[in-house]
């Protein structure tokens, strides 16, 4: 891609409204140091220095937004408690609009907690309920998406199998999306990606894309077989799809072929998050009105940066600017 139209995208992205809808959750991290072995089991003792938190799941990707300069709003579920308190309000101080957050009084809001000492995570520790959403829930989610979807330029769906990937929720948000001409991207996992069926574009990693397509991709073979099986109405059909591969870089798949991006050379120093962050520029680069393939090359630019990061994070354009740049 030349300088100048990646300049052009990159700049078009300030004020792009992006719906995102899907699992939200808080990231909290304990952070610390080991000097010892516990006496009373063969585990390290973590010496706590600080404490801090973010939002995760949907909620990093409504953070990448602001980030990139859009406008976002979220439909989500929290349970009625401190921690849903503490990320809509967060959400709400980085400038999204939480009115689509649903609060569920019989289940918690998804916490994952991980002890990190010396930058390296020892343990996560998770705190959710993956139960189906009450049926009352659900209708309140189909109302809001028919109330926001169409003031929306494009649709993110972030996928993390805490119950909002239920039929009801899916394809009324694609049927709504599809009537108003709105893209819809899906951040999707494995046992989930059915639920998505005629998306925009579905993105995964190999991993998932071996357990949704029952096939394993040890090759550029395996790869095509993979992609070219949930390519088809019985398993996905998305207009395009998307696999991330890692060191590999990632590979975009559409009815008149594929094409392979490279991944950037970077020390890698946490994938947490990762793909919403991929996601979350390949969602709002198409809403600007750039070609498939030019969302995806400057995603997979934003991937290279978060990756360098420690902990659930965020890029900004100016961050994927400098990636592209090095890569030419």
């Amino acid at each position: 891609m030349h300088r100048k139209r990646a300049e052009e995208i990159l700049a078009a992205m300030a004020g792009r409204k992006v719906l995102v809808v899907g699992d939200v959750m808080l990231d909290e991290y304990v952070w610390g140091s080991v000097r010892r072995i516990s006496p009373e089991a063969p585990v390290m003792v973590v010496e706590v220095q600080r404490d801090s938190w973010t939002p995760g799941g949907a909620a990093n990707v409504v953070n990448n937004i602001q980030a990139l300069g859009g406008s976002s709003a979220i439909i989500g579920v929290v349970g009625d408690d401190e921690a849903g308190q503490k990320l809509s309000a967060r959400l709400a101080k980085n400038g999204a609009d939480t009115s689509g957050i649903v609060v569920d009084r019989i289940r918690p809001t998804t916490r994952k907690t991980r002890i990190v000492a010396h930058s390296q995570q020892v343990v996560r520790v998770d705190r959710e309920s993956r139960k189906a959403l009450a049926a009352r829930t659900v209708k309140r989610i189909g109302e809001r998406l028919a109330i926001e979807i169409p003031a929306f330029d494009v649709v993110m769906f972030s996928d993390y199998d805490k119950g909002m990937a239920v039929r009801a929720v899916t394809q009324t948000l694609i049927e709504i999306a599809r009537e108003h001409k709105k893209p819809v991207v899906v951040n999707s996992k494995p046992g989930n990606i059915k639920q998505f069926r005629s998306a925009s574009v579905v993105t995964v990693n190999q991993a998932e894309a071996e357990a949704a397509s029952g096939i394993r991709i040890t090759d550029d073979k395996s790869l095509m077989r993979a992609a070219k099986r949930l390519m088809t109405p019985r398993y996905c059909g998305p207009e395009a799809l998307i696999i991330t591969r890692g060191p590999q870089g990632l590979s975009l798949f559409t009815a008149d072929g594929h094409e392979n991006i490279p991944a950037h050379l970077v020390e890698v120093y946490d994938v947490a998050g990762a793909g919403d962050t991929l996601a979350s520029v390949l969602s709002i680069a198409l809403s600007t009105g750039a070609t498939l393939k030019e969302a995806a090359l400057l995603a997979n630019c934003a991937g290279g940066a978060v990756v360098r990061k420690v902990g659930v994070a965020t890029v900004t354009r100016e961050e994927i600017a400098l990636m592209l740049e090095g890569a030419q």
